[in-house]
């Protein structure tokens, strides 16, 4: 969803979460994520890096973006485009 429509106490399903739609929604799913909940307490990194083993391919960059937007997002912090986090991954994959 779109950050500026997610409204907190509305998201209930997967797709109500701020930068998932039906493809990213899968992927969760593909995860063992059902439900935001499932979310709390997740490292973004460490499901970019499961997302890649499950299915054997390299994804884009960008779904760790979004990995790291819905995880923030569940741990409280305000819904932001998930380019909004682009500089920070550079930034910490850089000094792996």
């Amino acid at each position: 969803m779109n950050p500026a429509k997610v409204v907190r106490n509305e998201v209930k399903r997967l797709t109500d979460l701020p930068n998932i739609g039906k493809a990213c929604a899968a992927d969760l799913r593909l995860l063992g994520i059902e439900s935001p909940e499932q979310l709390l307490g997740q490292d973004p990194y460490e499901m970019y890096s499961r997302i890649n083993r499950l299915t054997g391919q390299i994804h884009d960059p960008c779904m760790l973006d979004v990995f790291i937007s819905v995880t923030r997002f569940m741990a409280g912090d305000d819904p932001k485009p998930w380019s909004y986090y682009t500089e920070e991954r550079k930034q910490a994959l850089t000094q792996l």
